[in-house]
């Protein structure tokens, strides 16, 4: 694997535009499985998870065209029984094949998926639901088998705000003949975004947003034409990057009804930022930073994916922060690295971590751990006095696009080495 090699310590400027959206791009491309006829999609970002998953996709037989600015797929003729497992095994996305594969085929085996080690992530809340529909479940020897000739249009009750649940389930469900109602549905603007698509590809889907969805299936769906969602979670890192670094950056494309309570804690927290509605910008000036408490929330609130982030401004506010993160047990794994560079942090417990600023960090050699600790630690190192080298670059690649030449065109000192 290859590893970045950052000098930090400098102040960056310039423009920065936000890709699109890693988490909306893997449910609008898995949905592709759902009709015979070609989708195009445009804004879907260059990063290794999006080629992971359209590996996948090729071995089922989907047939991929791809420019620099749009990607068709052409699902025509399916063979689940070709899946590349081992891909799967890669990527924790690959499970949004359940709901998709169930909804063309009615049927699917696949291993376990993978993804980052960020604590205990079980698939229960996707089984259960698909159970609710009238599937049957199978494990055995790592492989899970549903078996959905049963299936029916009905009601879900989610036993959990999964993402991914919420969009395996409006998959599946997209045609099945009759109303499926989910219910404790994730609100996060991707589950919007794939029921934007499934609504232009026939399917009636309503409440998405909310807490409860409704999917009015079809059994024949159409291909169209669909452009991604820009990035949030991109957009927070970026903001908080120049806030970390004292810089003067200007953000293009940011979704900004996307992250409401994130600019009201930024603003809480002394980050100076104009926004420009009608040209989708956010400009970030140097200004010094206060201490602040935050707890990721399901969305409308702080993403868990960027609670990360801001443990890297913490130490360079002023005063002590808290930062809690109620969700994964394992999301604070970046907190041990930024310890080695000089973080003073008290961690309560697996869930809480206490934060003293204003702390000087220095480089050291340091792995990604995982995407969002990856990115976070990327930030740090720029933050830092001297050199930093994170190792397993390539899982950075899996969530950001281009990260080194995106930075350097902002005055970074950053690069790729084998």
């Amino acid at each position: 694997m290859s590893h970045f090699v950052i000098r930090g310590g400098q102040r960056l400027g310039g423009t920065i535009p936000v890709h699109g959206s890693k988490n909306a791009a893997l449910p609008l491309l898995a949905a592709s499985l759902l009709t015979h006829e070609p989708i195009t999609y445009h804004n879907i970002p260059d990063i290794l998870d999006v080629k992971n998953l359209i590996t996948i996709l090729m071995s089922l037989g989907v047939a991929v065209q791809q420019t620099s600015t749009q990607l068709t797929l052409q699902t025509g003729n399916i063979t689940p029984e070709q899946l590349a497992t081992d891909s799967v095994g890669l990527l924790r996305g690959s499970i949004l094949l359940m709901g998709a594969l169930l909804g063309r085929t009615r049927h699917i085996t696949l291993p376990h998926p993978g993804g980052d080690l960020i604590g205990v992530r079980p698939i229960t809340a996707h089984l259960d639901a698909f159970s609710q529909l009238g599937a049957h479940i199978t494990e055995s020897n790592g492989q899970i088998t549903i078996a959905g000739g049963s299936l029916r249009a009905g009601k879900v009750v989610l036993s959990e705000f999964s993402v991914t649940a919420t969009e395996n389930i409006m998959l599946a469900a997209a045609t099945l003949p009759g109303v499926t109602t989910i219910e404790i549905a994730a609100a996060e603007p991707h589950v919007v975004a794939l029921a934007q698509l499934l609504t232009k590809m026939g399917a009636i889907v309503k409440g998405a947003g909310t807490h409860t969805i409704t999917v009015a299936g079809k059994e024949k769906l159409t291909g169209t034409t669909f452009t991604n969602i820009p990035d949030m979670l991109e957009a927070g890192a970026f903001v908080l990057m120049a806030a970390a670094t004292q810089s003067a950056i200007t953000l293009e494309n940011v979704p900004l009804g996307d992250l409401t309570l994130f600019w009201k804690k930024t603003k809480e927290m002394g980050i100076d930022y104009s926004i420009n509605e009608a040209g989708q910008t956010v400009t970030v000036q140097p200004a010094p930073l206060t201490a602040f408490r935050l707890q990721s929330l399901p969305h409308p609130g702080i993403a868990t994916d960027l609670q990360a982030p801001f443990s890297v401004v913490a130490t360079q506010a002023k005063g002590t922060s808290l930062i809690h993160d109620p969700l994964y047990e394992g999301r604070f794994r970046h907190i041990t690295e930024l310890q080695k560079m000089g973080a003073q942090v008290t961690v309560c417990d697996p869930h809480r971590v206490i934060i003293q600023g204003l702390t000087p960090l220095h480089g050291q050699r340091i792995p990604s751990l995982d995407i969002r600790s990856g990115i976070t630690l990327l930030i740090a190192g720029l933050v830092a006095e001297g050199e930093t080298i994170i190792d397993q670059a390539e899982i950075i690649d899996r969530g950001y696009a281009r990260i080194p030449e995106r930075l350097t065109a902002l005055g970074a000192q950053i690069t790729r080495q084998p």
